[in-house]
């Protein structure tokens, strides 16, 4: 059988099976056996039980499950509530207040969760009911609500930064590191979308008075400043540890999790019963994560085993496009598979495929893996089956969907043109990585 008709029969059959609504794992298992069978015969199956042993006891996975938990505890011990409460405070006499502070918490709230669905259903039940009270334009909200928790993945720590890292064999702490800057820039051109909207139509925004009416918008902005320090320091212990090489990812997410535990003693909200949900709840999310890479990493040795992924790369580099081109190919796929598929199921599939034929173009391999990252936070909040789109319904039932995807577009096409800029100029990228490497 030709290595063609391989990797499309392996890579369609999954397509099909996702599309048909089978979990993620069963999907990437059905495949595995039947694969095994056809391939190697019973014996294989010994290097299935390998390769799921291999996978599961990769050491930066560790990082993963401490992340998910200090998310768990900085959400559930009240910390989110004081954040709120003094960005409300900080951000000022602007018009449109609400939109700067919806982008901001965003951006802030990434850096501590990095999980998009969870910040867009904590806004969509948090602060979007507030935003629609003081007379904010409804698309408008939805639409910061929706674009500032795209940003939550980029931002580290990324639980979807760590997949890609241990997946395509690059520095995991270089690749966390290398999403500060391009979701700093992104935020920036939110607030200046936001602004120029505003400037061109100011009925978007309720008058300034009318907005400050609130008893929470009023109060020191020094009190408000020093009641996010001890949220600040959850920031260093998970970032900033890592950029001065104190501490690897894993070692940084640990502490992470003892701030987090410190950060809810300080605020009252922790609890027995709150630390048995938060263990619970990162279990949970972990165990399946861990459960997908499994099946999908032996789907990727069965198509390295069969040689259709070296055939491939063969093949690409015998059609000698240029670098350009290629580079545009190469994120135009997954751009199109993460408009209907989750992320990480995809991203098992390509990055094997995608590895040869980055050594053949020497792309650099932490700028190439953050433009993919990029465009997975596209796919997720792209009509009509972005992720985000339908944890934001959740949260705000009795939005039509039709209304959720015209208050996404935008963002969209701005988090779009970020893609190329940071093509066009990789710095965005590599600096604070070169920068944390001693180059």
């Amino acid at each position: 059988m030709t290595w063609w008709i391989v990797l499309t029969g392996g890579v369609g059959m999954l397509l099909a099976l996702l599309f048909l609504g089978l979990p993620i794992f069963v999907s990437f298992l059905l495949l595995n056996v039947a694969g095994l069978l056809y391939l190697i015969g019973p014996h294989g199956f010994g290097m299935f039980a390998n390769s799921i042993f291999t996978t599961a006891n990769i050491a930066e996975l560790a990082a993963v499950p401490l992340f998910i938990l200090m998310g768990e505890l900085l959400f559930r011990s009240g910390a989110m509530e004081v954040v709120l409460d003094s960005l409300d405070r900080l951000v000022g006499r602007i018009r449109g207040r609400q939109y700067v502070l919806c982008i901001v918490l965003s951006a802030i709230l990434g850096a501590l969760s990095g999980a998009a669905m969870a910040v867009a259903g904590l806004l969509g039940r948090s602060l979007f009911p507030t935003m629609r009270k003081r007379g904010y334009d409804l698309h408008m909200s939805a639409g910061t609500l929706l674009g500032g928790a795209s940003l939550d993945p980029i931002i580290p720590p990324s639980v979807l930064a760590i997949i890609i890292a241990t997946l395509a064999k690059v520095s995991t702490g270089q690749m966390l590191i290398a999403g500060i800057l391009p979701g700093l820039m992104l935020t920036g051109m939110f607030l200046i979308y936001v602004f120029i909207r505003l400037r061109l139509n100011p009925a978007l925004a309720p008058d300034l008075s009318a907005d400050l009416t609130d008893e929470s918008t009023r109060g020191s902005a020094l009190v408000a400043f020093l009641k996010l320090l001890p949220v600040s320091i959850i920031f260093f212990l998970v970032v900033g540890l890592i950029m001065l090489g104190v501490a690897t990812p894993t070692e940084s997410a640990a502490s992470g999790v003892v701030g987090a535990l410190v950060l809810a003693r300080y605020y009252g909200g922790l609890s027995p019963r709150m630390i048995k949900e938060c263990l619970y709840s990162a279990a949970t999310v972990t165990g399946m994560l861990l459960i997908v890479m499994c099946c999908a990493a032996m789907f990727s040795q069965l198509l390295t085993f069969s040689g259709a992924v070296r055939q491939l790369g063969e093949t690409v580099l015998a059609l000698s496009l240029p670098p350009t081109a290629m580079l545009f190919v190469m994120l135009a796929v997954p751009f199109v598979l993460f408009l209907f598929l989750d992320a990480t199921s995809i991203l098992m599939v390509l990055i094997p495929i995608y590895l040869p034929i980055l050594a053949v173009y020497g792309f650099d391999p932490i700028w190439f893996w953050t433009l993919i990252l990029v465009v997975a936070t596209v796919g997720a909040l792209s009509p009509p089956f972005g992720y985000t789109l339908f944890a934001f319904k959740s949260a705000v039932p009795d939005m039509p969907m039709r209304d959720i995807f015209k208050a996404a577009w935008p963002y969209v096409w701005i988090i779009t043109f970020g893609i190329l800029l940071m093509a066009m100029f990789p710095r965005i990228v590599t600096f604070l990585p070169e920068l944390m490497a001693g180059k």
